[in-house]
């Protein structure tokens, strides 16, 4: 009788396995299509990328010769690389934390269970879903010599930069030690004024698609925590440091993640505001001119491509490693 069981069991596991294989044939085949649009669209070019940069590649006559690592040995003696690279760093340094603060405090706001919430939350989102031309076009307008930004410094006593905004090359760092006299070296005069102007744009037209996201979160967590709290004696303050901030970290680090990759490839603003002059060509900017903008140097732009995608997944890495740790 044992026997018998024995056997009729194994039977209904190699059944089971069977019906698992089929499961999985199947949920292989539903994926299919995805899997195919994935490796024609975006592994198949980043292969291609790194296989480019192994060739001096001529876009227009299409002349390609092997040299191997040669394009990225040229690009640690290429300043204008440093230049575009340390640029991107200043703004994502300077773009990233802003957006993430603000974007916070106004998903708080409009969190808060007052009149006419949902035309606020719609006022704030409006930035995120307007044209970036369009929005590059009105801060142009904005930042222009003698207009709406210098009359409102001009009207709090502040002597507007010159030369204006989007043309001004001075580092933000080095005006500021100026009047005490002290004279910084060159990779320490901060991002320029023209660099500072299109980091106000991003800020402030990326901060409603943030907030929705912070919002989402939000809304997710319990009322019944916060009416346990206030049980206990806490106040808003104390709410909000022991249970709103702890509950969103793993929003808040989706959107800083989210926020350094969006910034390390920044290009519409600055081809449109700036074409890269006043030092504030960027890393894919840099890439453009190489390639498209009048270069016509496939290799090398596919090397700066290579070592931008090493940083921005290094830093991804880095970023799950030691904040995402925390959420485990």
């Amino acid at each position: 009788m044992t026997a018998v069981a024995a056997r009729a069991q194994a039977r209904r596991a190699g059944s089971l396995s069977g019906a698992a294989r089929e499961d999985m044939f199947v949920g292989y085949l539903f994926v299919l299509p995805t899997l195919l649009i994935l490796g024609t669209f975006l592994i198949w070019p980043i292969i291609q990328t790194f296989w480019m940069s192994l060739y001096n590649w001529d876009l227009l006559s299409q002349e390609r010769t092997f040299r191997g690592l040669q394009n990225y040995r040229l690009l640690i003696d290429d300043s204008d690389f440093w230049l575009a690279l340390r640029n991107t760093v200043y703004y994502s340094v300077g773009v990233v934390p802003t957006q993430t603060i603000l974007a916070l405090l106004v998903a708080l706001a409009a969190n808060q269970r007052i009149r006419g919430r949902t035309f606020f939350r719609s006022a704030y989102y409006f930035p995120s879903i307007s044209s970036s031309i369009v929005v590059a076009l009105l801060f142009m307008w904005i930042l222009q010599g003698g207009g709406l930004a210098d009359w409102l410094l001009s009207l709090t006593g502040v002597t507007p930069p010159r030369p204006a905004w989007l043309s001004n090359p001075n580092g933000i760092l080095e005006l500021l030690v100026q009047p005490l006299g002290w004279s910084l070296p060159e990779w320490a005069i901060g991002p320029s004024i023209a660099l500072l102007s299109v980091m106000m744009l991003n800020i402030w037209s990326t901060i409603g698609s943030m907030m929705i996201i912070f919002l989402a979160g939000l809304q997710d967590i319990p009322r019944d925590v916060y009416e346990a709290a206030s049980v206990d004696g806490a106040n808003s303050r104390q709410a909000f440091w022991s249970i709103t901030l702890p509950l969103l970290r793993p929003v808040t680090l989706f959107v800083v993640i989210v926020g350094v990759i969006g910034t390390f490839q920044v290009f519409d603003q600055i081809w449109m505001m700036t074409k890269g002059t006043a030092g504030t060509t960027t890393m894919v900017y840099k890439i453009y001119s190489e390639s498209f903008g009048g270069g016509f140097r496939a290799g090398s732009a596919a090397a700066m491509t290579a070592v931008l995608f090493a940083i921005i997944f290094v830093v991804t890495m880095l970023q799950l490693r030691f904040f995402g740790r925390r959420e485990a």
